[in-house]
């Protein structure tokens, strides 16, 4: 059950949930680690293993890239060879969008009790082709009315950007929006869109950013999320 207690008011409000996708939806990381030493072989860098990736999960591959590279002696390539990584990153993981990749446990049966109930979003931090092609070869692209992912950096999570996008084209107000995710920038971005936000500890985020957003329910399992609506 949710570790924290939301007032009833609250609870009563929630028109529309929007969805982070990597580490709330699909536990995509060992993917998004295909994608990432793929580009980084292709440079003649050493690959990094999931748990490694992990952490640097969450951002969008741009801040993947970034890191990764840091990490390698590159804080600061150049332009070209940032466009060559990333053009490579993006090969591999349209090629295989979810190749050892899988849904989180209890994220079907939570998406079908939902399904034709609440309006449903993706908002996440992935591009929005990419994002697309992994909830189509996740089986779950249909229960979406919308998928948000930004096509610039400054639109990425925490910003509020794509919350306030999807609460308009959802035809909601942001303060009925529920943005259940498992990062730090999903609790910024619903924070900064004035949206309630659901916390799934299932994911790749930390407890710890609880801290900074203690006002967040607190979900153990996906359906920890039913009791809320």
């Amino acid at each position: 059950m949710p570790r924290s207690t939301p007032a009833p008011a609250a609870i009563a409000a929630i028109a529309a949930i929007a969805f982070d996708l990597d580490g709330t939806l699909v536990d995509s990381a060992p993917d998004i680690s295909d994608a990432l030493n793929f580009a980084l072989a292709k440079e003649g860098l050493a690959p990094f293993d999931v748990m490694q990736v992990i952490q640097w999960v969450g951002d969008g591959p741009d801040a993947l890239i970034d890191r990764a590279l840091a990490r390698h002696g590159l804080p600061a390539p150049d332009r070209t060879t940032l466009q060559r990584v990333r053009a490579a990153y993006d090969e591999q993981a349209l090629r295989a969008p979810l190749g050892r990749g899988q849904l989180f446990p209890g994220i079907t049966e939570l998406l079908a009790t939902l399904d034709g109930r609440w309006p449903l979003a993706v908002v996440t931090n992935k591009p929005p082709d990419l994002a697309l092609a992994v909830l189509a070869s996740a089986g779950i692209a249909s229960r979406f009315v919308t998928v948000h992912g930004p096509n610039r950096r400054q639109e990425r999570k925490p910003e509020p950007f794509m919350l306030l996008a999807a609460a308009e084209q959802l035809g909601v107000a942001t303060t009925s929006l529920l943005m259940v995710g498992d990062s730090l920038a999903d609790l910024g971005a619903a924070a900064a869109a004035e949206c309630p936000v659901a916390y799934a500890l299932w994911g790749y985020g930390k407890e710890g950013a609880l801290q900074r957003h203690p006002g967040a329910f607190v979900l153990e399992r996906p359906e920890d999320l039913l009791p809320l609506l």
